[in-house]
């Protein structure tokens, strides 16, 4: 018979062998009395499902709306269901209300795992195999599309098309892509990458060139609303030169991307009918987040309990020990931009 430790732990092999996104949920103490106790495991999987045991009605709500946001951030967190909600709580840890009778307290770590984003890279220049090498080297699972390209050329890639046809592209529904053609077949690149439906598309390119690609692209029927979405100029304004530095720009904007502006890691599913839906719901997603300006993490605003105004700006926060350090120095958080670490 297997112990419950060992059917979670398996749990977790299977869904991670299986590249599905779940979160490995620790309780790391507790108050008496609770039914769950120092040690006790469960895996949560994206849609809620909970393999293990880490508490009842009061813990579970709480833990998977957690779980939830930590898989779309990759962030851990480290939550407190209490019934003293409101009072002093150490910095770190969101804390949570008990509506429960029990009148214990637990402290629970949520470690979300994630599978490696997906990169399509479209293209074969120098740009785009520097940009290979580089995000391959920071967690991100890279494809390369192009004629003519080979292992040769993006050592590190998982998938290598040679052809701009990705419709034979493995695993759904890239997280993101980059175009990095540099002149040649840009509008089979571009059409490409928007083939892919994506809801992130980057393209290596100056910003006159990618407006009169953008009109050639709308005149061939794209949606005109996906076309104007395209990144353009790629990446982040540093200066780049050489095409290291500029892969190192574009790198820099996927984990932006990633990390600040919400954009799913987790790749969508192959179903082309989906398609509009997923890129539509991604950018509703980026578009109703807010980031705490005092540790960072996305915040929902049409559901964040804790908020504050200042100067005519509304900000929004993770909990109330964020919000309290903030109302204490805001200017101190708003010019050192501590929030963004």
């Amino acid at each position: 018979m297997l112990l419950q430790s060992d059917t979670v732990l398996e749990k977790a092999s299977t869904l991670k062998a299986e590249g599905k996104p779940f979160a490995l949920v620790t309780v790391v103490r507790c108050e008496s009395p609770t039914s769950a106790k120092p040690g006790a495991k469960a895996v949560v999987d994206a849609d809620g499902n909970i393999e293990g045991w880490i508490g009842g009605g009061c813990a579970q709500p709480a833990v998977i709306d957690t779980v939830k946001k930590a898989l779309k951030d990759g962030r851990a967190r480290l939550i407190r269901v209490s019934p003293g909600k409101g009072g002093t709580v150490e910095e770190g840890i969101i804390d949570f209300g008990m509506t429960c009778h029990s009148g214990g307290t637990l402290d629970i770590f949520i470690d979300p795992v994630v599978p490696r984003p997906a990169l399509l890279i479209i293209g074969a220049s120098p740009s785009a195999q520097a940009l290979a090498a580089l995000a391959s080297r920071t967690g991100f699972d890279i494809s390369a599309a192009f004629p003519g390209v080979d292992k040769e050329m993006f050592p590190d890639a998982t998938q290598l098309l040679d052809t701009l046809d990705v419709a034979s592209l493995q695993g759904g529904t890239p997280a993101f892509v980059v175009v990095a053609t540099q002149g040649k077949r840009d509008e089979g690149g571009l059409e490409a990458a928007l083939a892919t439906g994506s809801a992130y598309i980057a393209f290596i390119a100056s910003e006159r060139k990618a407006d009169k690609l953008r009109s050639y692209l709308k005149e061939r029927g794209h949606d005109a609303a996906r076309v104007d979405a395209i990144i353009s100029p790629a990446g982040v304004e540093i200066g780049a030169v050489t095409y290291e530095e500029i892969a190192l720009s574009v790198l820099a904007g996927l984990v932006k991307a990633r990390r600040l502006e919400g954009v799913a890691a987790v790749p969508a599913t192959a179903d082309s009918s989906a398609t509009a839906s997923t890129v539509a719901g991604a950018q509703t997603d980026v578009a109703n987040t807010a980031i705490d300006p005092v540790c960072g993490m996305s915040v929902e605003m049409a559901t964040a309990e804790f908020t504050s105004q200042y100067l005519g700006q509304m900000y929004y926060f993770c909990c109330a020990g964020c919000q309290r350090s903030f109302e204490k120095l805001p200017e101190h958080y708003l010019q050192t931009g501590e929030g963004s670490a």
